[in-house]
């Protein structure tokens, strides 16, 4: 049964992770512990026998293998490894659940496409919906031990009303070196046809979204499948396990207590490479041992994670998915079928704004304004020459300079006005004027800028010999 602490860290309050260090089903502790036992008690066999059954120069010869050890330990890039293949691990474990298939939306679209109140119609429905379970039991027997060992035969599926003795020797008849949790499958594609015929199902278009749905499950069931079939490669998975192993087996000798290279009565622990005079005779490993809870705990995590469908604490509940499904599913199709609640005005239908009341406990929440973006309160510059709206046409490609950008302009001292914003470079007003915030290019497509200044040094000529005549 999965172990569910969800409610456990609904908040986040001092020691919220605290209080789930003293479970005992699913925790770490249930994993590991038989693993740690074996490796106290091969340090403590080894610690005895150096301390007590070695002679002076059978110490010295001991030392310096232990000091070669923990040198080579350290060479191992464990978390690396180690880190790598949990993530993978992980990933693959949410995946598979992800890959189960449920029949929540194919009940649906079976309640709503295949139509009479009458018992063939009954019939039908029921039995479109029993042949999607079927397949998703067939296919959990292949891959759950717990499903299979509640369904150990042929019979024991007949039994528990999933598959009647006449569909059991069709499904029997058929031969096939491969496993055949798809036949169910089809049997649903040539039903739903068949209900077509009779007018049960009124259109094509009911028809397809229905086939949709069941392709849908269908390849939820095959890739669950393959998910069993394909592992993780196996060479991956012993690189790591012999990594973790190897690393603790050269510590096991590496990080006893030894003494130090000239044979003096002062030990040392050889926790870091080199030696240490004066350090403290620790009979009991602190560190090492919380290393190898750490490592080990965490390639005990991927072991039992890499198949969910043993029976394993953690591992899938497959039974009770089981019955969840027959039980909702029939239950949509069958009594649910045309069984409405009568529709009424709902308590806001004369407000505008609808607004769910709050308990006492809640009501604080209603008075947070809601959130509308996180650029709502952005403070927009007051130069009202930065909110002009212009349109820009296509023209030639021209290298900005640091005249034409008016906060580059601000930093480098640019005394001349920017043409960018500059009216000059969007022609003179002429005419009835215009809406002061939209302003338009008048340079025509392909023409020079140089050749439209000229114009505007004629004209502006031109007004001016007007003005000059009686």
């Amino acid at each position: 049964m999965t172990v569910s602490y969800t409610l456990k860290v609904a908040e986040a309050r001092f020691g919220g992770f605290s209080g789930l260090l003293l479970r005992w089903r699913g925790s770490i502790y249930k994993l590991l512990y038989k693993e740690f036992l074996v490796f106290i008690a091969l340090y403590a066999l080894l610690s005895i026998t150096y301390r007590l059954l070695l002679t002076q120069e059978q110490r010295l010869v001991y030392a310096q293998v232990a000091r070669y050890c923990n040198r080579s330990a350290e060479l191992i890039p464990l978390s690396f490894v180690l880190g790598f293949y949990v993530t993978l691990v992980v990933n693959r474990w949410w995946a598979q659940y992800t890959s189960i298939p449920l029949p929540d939306q194919l009940m649906c679209v079976i309640s709503a496409s295949v139509h009479g109140v009458d018992q063939r119609g009954r019939l039908l429905r029921r039995t479109l919906i029993r042949y999607a379970n079927l397949a998703s039991v067939l296919v959990l027997r292949s891959v759950s031990t717990r499903v299979l060992k509640r369904f150990p035969t042929m019979e024991h599926v007949v039994d528990a009303g999933f598959m009647s003795q006449e569909e059991r020797k069709k499904f029997e008849s058929l031969k096939s070196d491969f496993n055949k949790y798809w036949i169910p499958c089809v049997w649903f594609t040539n039903l739903a046809a068949q209900a077509r015929r009779d007018g049960r199902i009124r259109d094509d278009i009911a028809l397809c979204l229905l086939l949709e749905e069941l392709n849908k499950y269908r390849a939820k069931c095959s890739m669950l499948f393959h998910y069993d079939w394909i592992s993780i490669p196996l060479v991956y998975t012993q690189v790591v396990t012999i990594a973790v192993y190897s690393f603790f087996a050269l510590s096991l000798v590496g990080r006893q207590f030894v003494e130090s290279e000239a044979g003096a009565a002062k030990p040392q622990k050889l926790l870091e490479p080199g030696p240490a005079l004066g350090d403290l005779d620790m009979y009991v490993p602190l560190t090492t041992l919380l290393q190898f809870f750490f490592y080990a705990g965490w390639l005990k995590v991927a072991e039992q994670i890499i198949n969910p469908f043993g029976e394993d604490d953690d591992d899938f509940e497959t039974n009770k998915l089981i019955d969840r499904n027959l039980q909702v599913s029939l239950l949509s199709v069958d009594d649910m079928y045309q069984n409405l609640p009568p529709a009424e005005k709902d308590p806001y239908w004369d407000e505008d704004s609808a607004q769910p009341p709050y308990t006492v406990a809640t009501v604080a929440e209603s008075l947070r304004p809601s959130f509308l973006g996180s650029t709502f309160n952005l403070r927009i510059s007051d130069d009202p020459e930065q909110s002009l709206q212009v349109e820009t046409s296509p023209g030639p490609a021209r290298p900005v300079t640091a005249a034409q950008t008016p906060l580059l302009s601000r930093f480098l001292g640019v005394g001349a006005p920017s043409p960018a914003i500059s009216l000059r470079n969007f022609g003179r007003i002429r005419g009835a004027p215009r809406t002061p915030h939209l302003l338009r290019f008048r340079a025509e497509e392909g023409g020079d800028l140089e050749a439209a200044d000229r114009i505007e040094e004629e004209e502006a000529s031109g007004s001016g010999d007007k003005a000059q005549e009686p």
